[in-house]
């Protein structure tokens, strides 16, 4: 018997399927400005309508949330949370999302489980009206056992130079305002699935893996409310480090984020893994996004009209003079 491709471990055909089974949907998500469709080489997008744009990008996977969700046989949110984390990190920079393209890579291919963690990339696109025009889904026998998955995503988006969001303007006597998370988002997941080793367990009334697999939370629509109507200073997306190493990175020398850390909104399931894990309260604010999914700093006269375009949003602190560029008091 000859060797071939599939007795190697690749079946093309199943790439196919799942081809055929996200092209309709994926095609949903494009607008005027992509110029082609899937199965070329490259994905065409085309710019207008502004005077001097700056192309902002962002990539990111979703580390071992996906292990959470391959355990549990839930597909469809993990899609979300890839878009999620490339798409809030260009918010940051006020950025409106161009087009996103997807990396998928396994073991062995199933196209069912392959189109559902696609879908739900498709769903988190057209919330943020975003193009999904490309990816490339890799079936490697060897590198990873069948059942295993790897995903990662790679977002485009463009806003004007003047209007650029890089921390620079913020100063002493701004507010710090959070915007809650979903829930532990796409961080920590090492340190989650070590305390909360059975997905099943139940957790106030239902399978534990339905909380730790909401899904990322999209930021778009209310950063741009804001950005639309306030001039903002900062805004930074937490993530992997928590509070603790994401915040410094916006904020100047000299200048410091002093955050009333009782004030914040801390998820059940992050106190229970807290007290369940032993987890000191300093080690959770460095590691988990602790309830504040992204802050948004602005000067302390329109904090007020922020809080009134946003439902769920809430001051946390204000920014100070010091080195440390940010404080925790607890």
């Amino acid at each position: 018997m000859s060797n071939t491709y599939k007795s190697a471990g690749v079946d093309k055909e199943e790439g196919y399927k799942t081809v055929d089974k996200i092209k309709k949907a994926v095609g949903e998500t494009h607008n005027s400005n992509v110029l082609n469709h899937l199965g070329s080489f490259g994905a065409f997008y085309e710019i207008g309508g502004y005077k001097n744009p700056v192309l902002v990008s962002g990539t990111d996977g979703v580390g071992t949330k996906l292990k959470v969700a391959l355990d549990s046989k839930k597909y469809d949110s993990i899609g979300v949370d890839c878009f999620a984390m490339c798409a809030n990190d260009i918010l940051c920079h006020g950025a409106k999302p161009l087009f996103f393209l997807d990396y998928l890579a396994c073991g062995k291919l199933d196209s069912e489980i392959a189109a559902e963690i696609v879908l739900g990339m498709v769903e988190a696109c057209k919330d943020n009206n975003c193009a999904l025009i490309g990816g490339e889904t890799a079936e490697m026998p060897g590198m990873y056992q069948p059942g295993d998955y790897d995903v990662a995503g790679f977002c485009v988006g463009i806003v004007e130079k003047d209007q650029i969001i890089d921390g620079s303007k913020i100063k002493a006597g701004d507010k710090i305002i959070a915007l809650p998370s979903s829930g532990f988002h796409s961080n920590g997941f090492s340190l989650v699935r070590k305390v909360f080793p059975d997905f099943n367990e139940e957790f106030e009334g239902k399978p534990l893996y339905e909380t730790l697999l909401v899904p990322t939370r999209l930021y778009y629509k209310d950063i741009h409310k804001v950005l639309a109507e306030v001039e903002v200073a900062g805004i930074a997306h937490i993530t992997g480090g928590g509070l603790y190493e994401n915040i410094p990175r916006i904020i100047g020398d000299g200048l410091c984020a002093s955050i009333d850390a009782s004030k914040i909104q801390i998820p059940s399931i992050m106190l229970e893994l807290e007290k369940r894990g032993g987890v000191a309260r300093e080690e959770m604010f460095g590691t988990f996004n602790m309830g504040v999914g992204m802050i948004v700093v602005v000067e302390a006269e329109k904090a007020e009209k922020v809080l009134s375009l946003l439902d769920d949003a809430y001051e946390i602190g204000e920014i100070t003079e010091g080195s440390e560029k940010i404080n925790l008091s607890f």
